[in-house]
């Protein structure tokens, strides 16, 4: 009996150490911060989930699913990776931190019946188009603002939160503006965004 007992413990504790070091294996897919955004290219709401990447944490790699509504267009499901970098930072005090310019990359792919990751083959001369129905390749600026979290949320492992206006183009509305250049203003090519973040 006693051995019995030594063997479901043993397999017990077994069982519980190989759980722990495979969720310390795992902890990089918790995400550093969760995003909602307003427009901007990725939805007319969109949430997603943010991961500090590069040494000095001033790099961020970002999933987003983005959806717009059928009264505001038609309805639209929408999947996007961000990659941004903030290469400077103002210190606000002890408050907060500002990122005037950060640059960035994102890619975006729409669902929608319509939509092909390629015009049908046959259907137009080779080349015709060269872009893509459903995939949109943008180039992006945004500037963050970033506070720390007010008294009541010290204790929820929220570290910052962070409010921000970006502003985007893709390929397709670029590549049209450097053809047009004599019709076409930069804000008609640039679009804008607002998000919130919160940092954990």
């Amino acid at each position: 009996m006693y051995h019995f007992k030594f063997k479901i413990f043993f397999s017990l504790l077994l069982t519980v150490s190989c759980l722990s070091v495979r969720a310390q294996k795992l902890a990089f897919l918790i995400p550093d911060e969760a995003i909602v955004q307003y427009a901007g290219s990725i939805g007319y709401f969109s949430a997603g989930a943010g991961y500090d990447v590069f040494g000095n944490k001033r790099g961020n790699l970002s999933f987003h699913y983005g959806y717009v509504p059928k009264n505001k267009g038609g309805e639209l499901h929408i999947t996007t990776v961000k990659l941004s970098y903030k290469p400077w930072e103002v210190s606000l005090k002890e408050w907060g931190k500002l990122y005037p310019f950060n640059p960035g990359l994102f890619a975006t792919y729409t669902f929608h019946k319509d939509l092909g990751f390629r015009f049908p083959k046959g259907q137009y001369p080779g080349d015709y188009y060269y872009w893509s129905e459903a995939i949109r390749p943008h180039l992006s600026f945004n500037t963050e603002l970033e506070v720390k979290p007010p008294d009541a949320l010290k204790n929820t492992g929220i570290r910052g939160m962070g409010f921000y206006i970006e502003a985007n183009t893709n390929d397709f509305y670029l590549i049209n503006y450097l053809q047009n250049m004599k019709t076409l203003r930069l804000d008609d090519v640039f679009m804008l965004g607002i998000g919130l973040k919160v940092k954990f």
